[in-house]
């Protein structure tokens, strides 16, 4: 299956997002903002980035902006619980394939990633 990079702040909810991920076959990896995140992207290759956008040290929308110019065939897939949050993420809309409304169940989540990782990248 896929190989994911889960970046999210929230130690549960990562956690939890990773059981899910890994029960339909997929090898996650985990980091707790962003800037941990795009060192983690440095060191492989991800099929999918799943990062919150609400973080310490670098936000998820920088984190995205640097991945899609680092890693340019690399999927994105935001999440955010702030409607404002997912409006700021509006100038990616090239680079990333949608944003998750938080909060989610597990079949939300799950599904979400399967479609992000079943459409191609979209051209920048």
């Amino acid at each position: 299956m896929a190989k994911i990079l889960i970046t999210e702040d929230e130690d549960s909810l990562r956690m939890f997002v990773a059981r899910a991920l890994r029960l339909d076959g997929h090898e996650t990896h985990e980091a707790g903002d962003g800037a941990e995140g795009l060192e983690k992207l440095g060191e492989a290759d991800f099929d999918l980035l799943l990062s919150d956008i609400r973080m310490p040290v670098m936000d998820g929308i920088e984190l995205a902006h640097q991945a899609a110019a680092r890693h340019p065939s690399l999927k994105i897939l935001l999440m955010t619980g702030y409607a404002e949050q997912r409006e700021r993420a509006d100038d990616l809309a090239t680079k990333i394939i949608d944003v998750v409304q938080k909060p989610f169940a597990l079949p939300d989540i799950r599904r979400a990633v399967a479609q992000a990782l079943a459409n191609a990248p979209q051209a920048a």
